[in-house]
């Protein structure tokens, strides 16, 4: 399923048609990526409006254009957007065809869990107004970070950073990013940070994301290529920082990767006991990654 920055990649794809205008509109108005849409009026409104702007909200792309017209697009599993030809002949699975006289613009959709939506007015669409903050923008901060791990305290942290109502655009390779690079454990319980822990996941949440912005977003291409994601796709995939063999296992129902070393159990949780002995956060850098660990400190 396409994640953050998989979906900015491909709303760059359509930037191309910005400022044309829109000759004609086929569609397959039949298909469910279209529930709950009026296909007879994206036809009929679209034609002679101009594409003005489009701009990315977690895993959901908006486009605007002129006369208050808005085209909301969720890519789904294997949604994709893409130019061709002006002349292009639509096939099976291309859902949405916007002609234009240089260009084609495409949505398409194999498997058919995407949506398109359509709205004309001045007011912003309910269905974009009402999505939450990306974990990119000043709304996303420590403190929201930290109500969110508190209401969901008993959540494994692998389960809540999925849970696109809070982590918008967050998918299962960027939420195992995340947990590696901040060296927790995917299944450790979202209640147990302490603060500094908090603080720190709040740092790699941000940093993994405009990372992965700025190169699979922006122009297609790797991670760094110290990151686990080069790693975690294979069964025999190993730790960037321990060189050894990757854990595989479900986690909050998908698949998931984690270094058994730098990322236990045991060393994850925030205990502390009425002798004092307790868990400290430690945050550092190595080989350009911000690294979250504790250090154990036992009551004498």
């Amino acid at each position: 399923m396409p994640e953050l920055a998989e979906v900015e990649y491909f709303r760059r794809r359509w930037d191309d048609g910005i400022g044309q205008q829109v000759l004609g509109v086929k569609l397959h108005g039949e298909n469910r990526v279209f529930r709950g849409t009026d296909t007879k009026s994206v036809q009929m409104t679209l034609p002679r409006k101009r594409l003005v702007s489009s701009e990315t909200r977690g895993k959901q792309i908006a486009f605007r254009f002129s006369a208050n017209a808005w085209l909301g697009i969720h890519l789904g599993m294997s949604g994709k957007l893409r130019v061709e030809a002006a002349n292009f002949s639509p096939g099976k699975h291309d859902h949405l065809a916007i002609f234009q006289r240089r260009r084609t613009l495409l949505f398409s959709d194999p498997r058919t869990f995407g949506r398109v939506r359509f709205q004309v007015g001045r007011e912003m669409p309910s269905w974009w107004a009402r999505l939450p903050p990306a974990v990119t923008s000043r709304e996303f901060t420590t403190t929201r970070l930290a109500q969110i791990l508190q209401r969901r305290r008993h959540t494994p942290l692998k389960a809540l950073l999925l849970i696109q109502e809070f982590f918008p655009g967050v998918g299962n390779w960027m939420a195992d990013e995340i947990l590696w690079q901040a060296c927790l454990h995917p299944r450790l319980a979202a209640g147990s940070l302490d603060d500094s822990g908090v603080r720190a996941l709040f740092r790699v949440i941000r940093s993994v994301c405009r990372v992965a912005l700025k190169t699979i977003g922006e122009n297609g291409s790797n991670p760094p290529a110290n990151w686990l994601i080069h790693q975690r796709w294979n069964k025999d995939g190993h730790c960037p920082r321990h060189g050894i063999r990757l854990n595989h296992a479900i986690v909050g129902g998908r698949n998931t990767a984690w270094c058994s070393r730098c990322q236990t159990l045991k060393s994850s949780r925030r205990e502390r006991t009425r002798t004092g002995s307790g868990w400290r956060t430690l945050v550092g850098h190595h080989n350009g990654l911000t690294i979250s660990g504790v250090l154990c400190i036992r009551a004498l």
